[in-house]
């Protein structure tokens, strides 16, 4: 891809500039190419119209001195129908979004990647999709404490179902 996109021409670009946002500088150009002529007589020829370069280059703040430290990367993207830059943009974007906000919870707060579950992880993976809906859909606080709010409000009827079943 990389030497078909070296000589052609995009479609549609945009430039955009997020200054400042945690403590960071952020560059991205975002080129929307056609993908005819990189996916011509292959299989992937039916399922690619697009092809989506994403140039990224951040300036991010470094320890107290407040020195600035660069890094650029480029990422690819492909597209099973035409689509233009602003487009392609947004759905770069609201993908990290999901990334950052539902694949991260699960890692850290539900702990997926510390289980040690080998058969039929996937059944526990939605379990935990479910669970996170829940706590998201009724969140009052942050995921973490929700759940040890939940976890406690367990033990709580637990403890109340005994003290009743006493008298």
């Amino acid at each position: 891809m990389e030497a078909v996109l070296e000589n052609a021409k995009p479609l549609s670009g945009v430039h955009t500039v997020d200054q400042k946002r945690r403590n960071r500088h952020e560059t991205r150009i975002v080129g929307v190419f056609d993908a005819a002529e990189a996916v011509h007589k292959s299989e992937w020829e039916p399922y690619v119209a697009a092809i989506i370069q994403v140039e990224r280059t951040v300036y991010a703040t470094v320890g107290a001195m407040g020195l600035w430290r660069s890094s650029s990367e480029t990422s690819f993207y492909l597209s099973n129908r035409p689509v233009d830059a602003a487009t392609a943009f947004e759905a770069v974007r609201k993908h990290w979004g999901i990334e950052n906000k539902l694949h991260y919870t699960r890692d850290v707060t539900l702990g997926e990647d510390a289980s040690r579950i080998r058969k039929n992880p996937g059944v526990f993976a939605r379990i935990r999709s479910f669970a996170y809906n829940i706590l998201r859909f009724n969140q009052s606080g942050t995921i973490a404490k929700d759940r040890f709010a939940a976890a406690l409000g367990g033990f709580d009827a637990l403890s109340a179902m005994n003290y009743c079943g006493e008298r």
